[in-house]
């Protein structure tokens, strides 16, 4: 079993920065992808941004270089620096894993989810 952890979500001001954590643990013996996902109010869930083994990235369009995906598969982790938030950005931020070592094997695992919210 894989157990995933996030962290670092908080209220901030628009235009603020925030850096979101995410921790996998257990069974990971080799992580084919990490990345972050969203849910706002009344919408549906969507892509913010993940990253792959080899360090690709792919992030949703909305995010228009405000937010950079990082990580560090030495320690199963896998961190969202995010700029210029905006009251849009408000959500519950969720981390996904793929454990695996291609996509084809790979079984994804899903943290409980961390709360940002951006208000003045």
């Amino acid at each position: 079993q894989v157990h995933v952890v996030e962290s670092g979500g908080n209220l901030v001001q628009p235009g603020g920065s925030l850096r979101l954590s995410c921790s996998a643990s257990g069974s990971v013996f080799s992580i084919y992808s990490m990345g972050w996902y969203r849910r706002g109010p009344g919408k549906q869930r969507e892509l913010v941004g993940l990253i792959l083994n080899n360090g690709n990235t792919n992030y949703g369009r909305f995010v228009k270089g405000r937010f950079t995906v990082s990580k560090d598969f030495t320690k199963n982790s896998v961190y969202l620096q995010m700029n210029n938030l905006s009251p849009e950005d408000t959500a519950d931020y969720y981390c996904n894993v793929l454990v695996g070592s291609t996509l084809a094997d790979s079984r994804v695992y899903w943290g409980q989810g961390t709360h940002v919210t951006v208000s003045s």
